[in-house]
């Protein structure tokens, strides 16, 4: 039997052209860097600069694009086998603008519709799914089909089977994306939808916004309740300047301040928490340690204008808790942006 990996995500991919000119509106920006994107895939990246062994399921577009993500994910060290090409649909791009600290707004280009979501149930290797130490999911995956189904059907297989020692977590990014949604901010089958998915989670990760649509919350520890009710063991709350807030159903509890740091773009910092996340998950860790980790390694790529390229490494990461802040020389450590 192979090892199981230690993480496979599931969901978006595509290409971040970000301007490498900061403070400009995209209009009159005249260069661009390309970068491997899609939150979940870079999830998958973070983890793998971790050290842990990951995989990535998801869906390209038969073009040069999808052909730059393979290679990317290869280089990162992310096993590609389950990411499959749609012959119909183009692979998604996305534009944003830079206005540090925290202005950056994303211009997603997924039409007529991103090859991710069409990720069918009868593709999944439901058995290497089941056999992750982590599996993650986000909130986007539910926004159509089949890819819906397909999420649902990982989760069920995660759930369903006899539980295996080696497993740690099912993770539920909430990952709320409303111009993906059918409503956008007024959808009314996302709640549904959301608690369906948090049935079969362990693990809850979101911002305030985020929680509001699983839960209908939007105070931190009201929310993280009602995670905790929707049925995971750990939720955790993403309060941005005020820090983080985990409570595990165990009782115990940690609300852990932002480390400082001088944003440069805070897209990509939650990618780099959920990389962490499963890293200390992964180690067995205690909440508070997990989520001060988590919290160092997501200000760190908020201090470079990168994301996939810019996910820290362990000594980074260490260096950043023992500084108590993102110098400038670990701000400088990596170069290469988000979604």
């Amino acid at each position: 039997m192979p090892e199981p990996y230690d993480v496979i995500t599931m969901g978006r991919i595509g290409v971040d052209l970000y301007p490498l000119d900061i403070g400009v509106p995209l209009a009159r920006v005249e260069t661009f860097g390309k970068f491997l994107g899609g939150s979940p895939t870079n999830v998958a990246v973070a983890a793998a600069r971790l050290g842990r062994r990951t995989a990535v399921i998801t869906r390209t577009g038969r073009d040069a694009f999808g052909e730059y993500l393979h290679q990317e994910l290869q280089g990162f060290g992310v096993d590609d086998r389950w990411v499959t090409e749609v012959e119909e649909y183009p692979t998604p791009v996305t534009f944003c603008e830079i206005f540090p600290p925290d202005d950056f707004p994303l211009y997603f280009y997924r039409q007529p519709k991103a090859p991710d979501l069409e990720i069918h149930p009868s593709e999944l290797d439901l058995d290497a799914v089941r056999d992750a130490r982590i599996f993650w999911m986000t909130g986007t995956g539910l926004s159509a089909e089949p890819s819906r189904a397909a999420t649902l059907a990982a989760l069920r297989a995660r759930t369903g089977s006899p539980a295996r020692e080696f497993r740690t977590a099912t993770v539920f990014d909430l990952d709320w994306r409303p111009m993906f949604w059918d409503g956008g901010d007024h959808s009314s089958v996302a709640p549904a939808r959301y608690r369906e998915a948090l049935a079969h989670a362990t693990v809850a990760v979101g911002n305030i916004d985020e929680c509001e649509i699983a839960t209908g919350e939007r105070e931190p520890h009201a929310a993280a309740r009602a995670l905790l009710a929707a049925g995971v063991e750990l939720a955790v709350v993403k309060q941005g300047p005020k820090g983080v807030l985990a409570v595990h159903r165990d009782g115990s509890t940690a609300d852990v301040p932002p480390l400082p740091v001088e944003v440069v773009n805070g897209l990509g910092a939650g990618d780099a928490f959920g990389g962490a996340l499963c890293h200390g998950l992964l180690a067995g860790w205690d909440v508070a340690r997990i989520m001060r980790y988590a919290n160092a390694a997501g200000a760190i790529v908020a201090s470079r204008l990168a994301c996939s390229s810019a996910m820290p490494f362990p000594d980074e990461v260490e260096r950043a808790l023992a500084e108590g802040a993102v110098t400038e020389d670990i701000a400088a450590g990596s170069s290469g942006a988000a979604s």
